[in-house]
């Protein structure tokens, strides 16, 4: 991944130190969006460029305009991008194959013409940001008007490849707070996380990473325990691979002055499964909740409704993840864990005597819900029929 890079490490820190040696706050902020460019051309190159430089345009024009339908049919771009550059070989494999192999061979043959070789970099993220941007604008938020600082919105790098996605109501004064001044408690704060993230990743993640690629080719002939000992590693290695990334990506930002929204809180200290998702990437929880669930209908229309749109909310959150029938199976997994969390105290008889067995007994809730998150991640990151393989055999099957 580009943040354990020694490129860069070295054009981070060429970065903080130029951009705190400049004089006046307007000068860092250009300084800082050139970077932004020169480190966002270096690892996308100029097809991957291409793509994120007409929707970051039309996106910032349109927000100008503040008209419902152009917003709209912005938005409308955004996410045809997404679809066109991240799912186009999913959609042709998965459902144009299966009735006309002609027809996909002819599709996927003009895809691979028009395409760069890999999604354009950071492509989810900038999706989404533009998509909460128009969203927001549309309903009546201010735009941004000055180019440079939508620019800097569009393309800050610290943010780019793992997130957190961010609000520009937000990200906006922070930035140009942060810019004003430079202070040793953000130095000492970035640098802290900065260590955090690499030790999350570099010596926790990938040591975690070896053990499960040494042990799951055996998986079937270890005991019972051992195998839930490797459910604990891969449970264990996704919270610290991502969250140390997060980590990573907060304090840089931090020692250019930045703060950016916390991602993760301890989400497997998680009770339930909606205190998990509180505390599980939340930048995309919240996204997913404020611009899918709660426009869907969120819980106001009776309790089929709330859980039809959970399932719809969480399958394209899975989806969100990449571009195979596991994540959007992994997201309907959790939009009905969602939905259990938010109904079962309903159920006659059985849902009374739960919620009172989990309120007197909270470390059983706890672990009912980590026993549920953890099973989980088998779908995130294995085919169906492996996933399906390893979770019998977690119960002896």
């Amino acid at each position: 991944m580009i943040f354990t890079t020694y490129w860069f490490l070295a054009f981070a820190v060429l970065v903080v130190t130029c951009y705190w040696l400049l004089p006046r706050a307007g000068w860092r902020l250009w300084f800082l969006a050139t970077a932004c460019v020169v480190f966002h051309a270096h690892f996308a190159g100029p097809a991957g460029m291409a793509p994120i430089i007409v929707m970051m345009i039309v996106t910032y024009f349109t927000g100008l305009t503040r008209n419902r339908w152009a917003c709209l049919a912005a938005m409308a771009m955004c996410v045809l991008a997404l679809c066109f550059y991240k799912y186009a070989f999913f959609l042709i494999g998965s459902v144009v194959e299966s009735w006309n192999p002609p027809l996909a061979a002819r599709l996927g043959g003009e895809a691979r013409e028009i395409m760069p070789g890999a999604p354009p970099l950071g492509i989810s993220f900038f999706a989404f940001e533009f998509l909460h941007y128009l969203y927001e604008v549309r309903k009546g938020g201010e735009p941004i008007r000055n180019p440079l600082k939508f620019v800097l919105f569009a393309i800050f790098f610290p943010s780019l490849v793992a997130g957190p996605i961010k609000r520009y109501t937000q990200f906006i004064p922070a930035m140009e707070q942060g810019s004003l001044h430079f202070r040793l408690n953000n130095m000492a704060e970035g640098l802290f996380r900065i260590a955090t993230g690499f030790a999350k990743k570099v010596i926790v993640a990938d040591n975690l990473t070896l053990y499960i690629e040494s042990t799951q080719p055996q998986f079937a002939s270890i005991g019972i325990g051992a195998r839930w000992l490797v459910l604990a590693a891969i449970a264990g290695r996704i919270l610290m691979d991502f969250s140390g990334y997060s980590d990573i990506a907060i304090g840089v930002a931090r020692l250019l002055g930045v703060t950016l929204p916390e991602n993760f809180n301890w989400p497997y200290l998680a009770r339930n499964m909606q205190d998990f998702w509180q505390r599980w990437h939340i930048s995309l929880s919240l996204w997913i909740r404020d611009y899918v669930y709660i426009p869907l209908g969120g819980s106001r229309h009776g309790p089929v409704r709330r859980v039809a749109n959970a399932l719809i909310a969480f399958a394209l959150c899975g989806l969100w993840h990449g571009p195979a029938w596991n994540f959007v199976v992994w997201g309907l997994y959790h939009g009905l864990g969602l939905s259990l969390c938010a109904t079962y105290a309903r159920i006659p008889v059985v849902g009374p005597v739960l919620r009172r067995g989990f309120k007197r007994e909270p470390l059983a809730a706890l672990a009912l819900t980590q026993v549920y998150v953890w099973s989980g991640w088998l779908l995130f990151f294995y085919p169906l029929p492996e996933a399906l393989r390893m979770a019998r055999l977690l119960v002896g099957l």
